[in-house]
């Protein structure tokens, strides 16, 4: 082991390593998606390169792969500044530093809330609305122009991304030393697992949309009792919250078959509209 981390000292991560891992999870950051883990395969699948040229053992390898395998989810342009800070912390870790999973966990999961946000007002709002506007106009005029130009929108994110993740992970390795020589490691990573878990709980209230329809009526003439009002008057989203906590208490106390939580949840939906007690909130 002491002569893996000796000779891990001596590898030198270059730029072009951190701008090339970036393109790759460009082209398969959607691939493998799932709701349990979102783009932690495709970032795991990009970061290989690295990890393997920072790790010589399988099970070192095999560790890093695990802490890239939980859920990941940003805008993968402006998110690279994530991949190159990623990548400078566990070149760090490869040299012997005392960096933990849950500093690079933390991290990951703080930044990713609010860089997505950045990402998709700039990447997707302002540059491909623009872009695809002039190509439709082009088009419509008939100018075969039209058809090439939306190839401008890769373009921009790919420039964006390889220098934002270069730039990530000139300062991630910048910041990491600093922080390792000041012991302010540990605020750190509690301050990206707070962060981490308000945008944990923002995702949340935004995949689970559920009310209920129920109300009731007492007495003639009298208004309805709207069950949903109360619920929002008390707290909005009280339901999908009670399923959150439902999901964690189900995966802590009881087991860890996802499976069986997905189709239990498939299951109280289907029952919960079929008698009218739960409903979509578009419906």
């Amino acid at each position: 082991m002491d002569s893996n981390r000796e000779e891990s000292k001596t590898i030198q991560i270059t730029e072009k390593d951190v701008k090339n891992s970036w393109l790759l999870h460009y082209i398969v950051a959607e691939v493998g998606i799932s709701y349990e883990r979102l783009q932690a395969l495709g970032l795991t699948v990009s970061l290989l390169p690295v990890l393997r040229k920072l790790y010589k053992t399988k099970s070192d390898i095999a560790d890093a792969m695990r802490r890239h395998l939980v859920f990941f989810n940003t805008e993968a342009v402006f998110g690279s500044l994530i991949n190159g800070i990623v990548i400078s912390m566990e070149e760090q870790k490869a040299r012997g530093e005392d960096i933990n999973t849950e500093a690079i966990t933390g991290i990951k999961t703080g930044l990713m809330g609010p860089l997505a946000g950045i990402g998709d007002s700039i990447d997707w709002a302002t540059f491909k609305p623009i872009i695809f506007a002039l190509a439709a106009t082009l088009s419509a005029k008939g100018n075969p122009l039209g058809a090439f130009v939306l190839l401008v929108l890769p373009m921009i994110q790919i420039i964006i991304g390889r220098q934002l993740s270069a730039f990530g992970y000139r300062i991630g390795r910048d910041s990491v030393t600093e922080l390792l020589s000041s012991g302010r490691i540990q605020q750190l990573i509690t301050a990206a697992k707070t962060l981490g878990l308000y945008m944990m709980g923002a995702l949340s209230s935004t995949y689970i949309a559920v009310t209920t329809p129920v109300k009731f009526v007492f007495g003639q003439g009298n208004a309805p009792f709207v069950l949903q009002k109360v619920l929002d008057s008390i707290a909005p989203g009280l339901i999908p919250l009670a399923i959150v906590f439902f999901i964690y208490w189900w995966l802590n106390h009881k087991n860890q078959n996802l499976a069986v939580v997905v189709l239990l949840l498939v299951a109280i939906a289907l029952v919960g509209s079929f008698i009218g007690v739960l409903a979509p909130v578009n419906s």
